[in-house]
């Protein structure tokens, strides 16, 4: 699959939360963990085993909530964990169909992000973004997670372009880090806005 002959990408990848989709679940983590800075829990969450198991679909809810709760010396029922969890996602941010529509109208473009079944069924598959997207790459479908190496080797064969063909925006440092090492067009960025700024300086968007 090949992109517009001007450009000088193949495909672009979107992160859905915290880029395209507001989550609200940094607030009720840095309360229940006592971890302050939001690139300090990120990173901790991201390399969490538990998280990791759960995002690659290799264990259920109950058991993740738990391996939560023990790993990060939480004080939450594993019950009142999950209900919180669950809600996590809140929606589209204003402005992020459209933004992926003016993309796709140039571009095949996909969303890649590290999820779970309950994230995406109870929220994701209910909104129209999701289904606007060429490729929805998640990582409890692949068993593969960001920033690993081989979850963006992986992406690369399922779109069919080469890694520096491929445009990745996500708002976590360790991710795009990850990307940039496997030879990803990444960019760190937070937002709509600032994904279209991105876009727009990376020849994507006029």
């Amino acid at each position: 699959m090949g992109g517009v002959a001007d450009s000088p990408f193949d495909v672009v990848l979107f992160d859905l939360g915290g880029v395209l989709i507001e989550l609200r679940g940094v607030e009720p983590m840095r309360l229940l963990s006592g971890i302050d800075n939001d690139d300090e829990l990120w990173e901790r969450w991201l390399t969490c085993p538990w998280v990791r198991a759960f995002e690659r679909g290799d264990c259920d809810a109950t058991a993740f909530a738990e391996g939560i709760i023990g790993d990060w010396g939480l004080t939450a029922e594993p019950a009142a964990f999950l209900d919180a969890f669950r809600d996590w996602p809140v929606g589209p941010m204003p402005g992020a169909t459209e933004l992926v529509d003016a993309v796709r109208a140039r571009l095949p473009v996909g969303c890649l992000s590290n999820t779970n079944a309950l994230h995406t069924e109870e929220h994701f598959s209910r909104w129209p973004i999701f289904h606007a997207f060429d490729h929805r790459l998640l990582s409890y479908e692949l068993g593969l997670l960001k920033p690993d190496r081989e979850l963006f080797e992986r992406v690369a064969e399922i779109v069919g372009a080469p890694p520096g063909r491929i445009l990745f925006l996500d708002d976590n440092v360790i991710n795009v880090e990850g990307a940039t090492a496997a030879g990803v067009r990444a960019v760190h960025t937070r937002g709509v806005e600032a994904a279209t700024r991105a876009l727009v300086q990376a020849g994507v968007l006029g």
